[in-house]
């Protein structure tokens, strides 16, 4: 048994609370990353038309660049920062991991978001709490078996983005088609 401790390091998020908030436009703007932001990134699609929040501050604030690999401490998932979200401002909701050569970034997203065993650890840490809310200790501490050889996480990860991007897709497709007849419906009747 490995501890997630043992081949990530972890950055957390700048406390929302503490940033002092300016009106000067000199100062920084940036904007928050989310959990729409989280699964636009985890889907591989952009959602367009949000608007997230935003903030102009002097303050030194965490953000996050394309390639980052982002847990929610909120939802309990994982995905890779896209390049919509490059600079994004983290709060303390969210943690950064960052890996190191002994595992690929994708492979351990895919292995925080549907290993069973991750799975079960997490939902334990959260029985009787007030707040259902991931604590980064927990995280840190979540236990996993040995991970396989680098090319079977490389192909691991890549299949586990490209099926969730397909899923999506195929999704909206979907929705677009039952607007269309939905609409066609609307016109046939009006006649």
């Amino acid at each position: 048994m490995k501890r997630l401790d043992d081949i990530v390091e972890f950055v957390s998020g700048s406390s929302q609370f503490r940033i002092k908030e300016v009106s000067d436009d000199k100062a920084p703007l940036y904007t928050y990353y989310g959990q729409s932001e989280i699964e636009d990134d985890l889907l591989g699609i952009d959602s367009n038309g949000r608007d997230s929040k935003k903030v102009r501050t002097f303050d030194r604030v965490n953000t996050l660049c394309q390639g980052d690999l982002v847990f929610s401490l909120i939802s309990g998932e994982s995905t890779i920062v896209s390049a919509n979200h490059h600079g994004y401002l983290y709060t303390q909701n969210y943690v950064k991991l960052v890996t190191n050569e002994k595992v690929d970034s994708k492979y351990l997203v895919y292995l925080l978001n549907e290993d069973k065993f991750i799975k079960k650890q997490l939902q334990m840490g959260l029985q009787g709490s007030q707040v259902l809310k991931y604590t980064l200790k927990q995280v840190k501490e979540l236990e996993f078996l040995e991970l396989p050889k680098m090319e079977i996480q490389l192909i691991t990860g890549e299949l586990y983005f490209s099926q969730l991007r397909l899923e999506a897709l195929k999704k909206r497709v979907s929705n677009l088609e039952t607007a269309i007849v939905l609409e066609k419906l609307r016109e046939a009747s009006n006649k």
